[in-house]
């Protein structure tokens, strides 16, 4: 099931944007302390390194993922979701605004 609303949270209101604002994203916070992002990505390929564990969950759109150290392009849309380890990377390819929540940890 996707992520539709998260109550209870602290938004940071300053935007995260990187690449040139093809990935635009907020930073949230739960009351128990737990941290993830909420935002969008247009149309690009892309790489992102990670420092912490993540879960990208996809709440609209599609994209293709590659994860370090794999040649294979896996498609995850609407409702689906991937994970990439700590202190890893994946390259990320959107032919479509691809609308996210990223679960940290």
């Amino acid at each position: 099931m996707t992520t539709e609303k998260i109550d209870g949270v602290a938004v940071t209101t300053q935007a995260n944007v990187y690449f040139d604002g093809k990935c635009v994203s907020h930073s949230i916070t739960l009351a128990d302390g737990t941290k993830k992002s909420v935002g969008v990505i247009l149309p690009a390929t892309l790489t992102f390194n990670t420092g912490a564990a993540e879960i990208m969950e996809c709440v609209a759109g599609a994209c293709e993922y590659k994860l370090a150290g794999s040649s294979e392009w896996v498609k995850s849309g609407a409702g689906q979701k991937f994970n990439v380890p700590a202190n890893s990377s994946f390259e990320i390819r959107v032919a479509e605004a691809y609308h996210y929540v990223c679960h940290f940890g």
